[in-house]
């Protein structure tokens, strides 16, 4: 795991995970493998609509540790199988999530960069998201390892 990156309106990680970028890619694009780790420790997600496709809408609910619920909308900008996923995150806070999937030795590198339209919440927040960034990752490897 490398350290993660940031400038005045994006974070980035970058980690070497131990899979091919067909399997990561896949658990972006299977709706039931998304949703058991999408988010940071200890969140839930109930999926409304869930389109896998360029252009296609992503509705849900983030479920917090404690119950309450976070209404999320994106669309999906960009989708290239083993390659990359462009989620625009269409609801406060606003920001685009690129995830780039390049072959690695030890399996794929996966770039987790989140470039939000505000630079002054991004580094208001930064405390709480690049830590949730981990998390979320983590919950990643966690489900490809099964």
């Amino acid at each position: 795991m490398d350290s993660p990156q940031t400038d005045e309106r994006s974070l980035h990680t970058q980690r070497v995970l131990p899979f091919d970028a067909a399997a990561i890619y896949g658990a972006f694009a299977d709706g039931a493998t998304l949703a058991s780790w999408w988010g940071p420790a200890g969140f839930s997600n109930a999926f409304e609509v869930f389109e896998f496709r360029e252009g296609g809408a992503w509705v849900f609910d983030m479920i917090g540790p404690d119950g309450q619920r976070y209404a999320n909308r994106s669309v999906f900008q960009r989708l290239v199988a083993g390659e990359c996923v462009v989620i625009r995150h269409d609801c406060a806070p606003w920001f685009t999530l690129t995830v780039a999937l390049t072959p690695a030795p030890q399996g794929t590198r996966l770039d987790w960069t989140q470039t939000f339209d505000d630079p002054k919440f991004m580094q208001a927040m930064r405390g709480v998201l690049v830590p949730a960034n981990e998390q979320n990752l983590d919950r990643l490897t966690a489900a490809l390892h099964g």
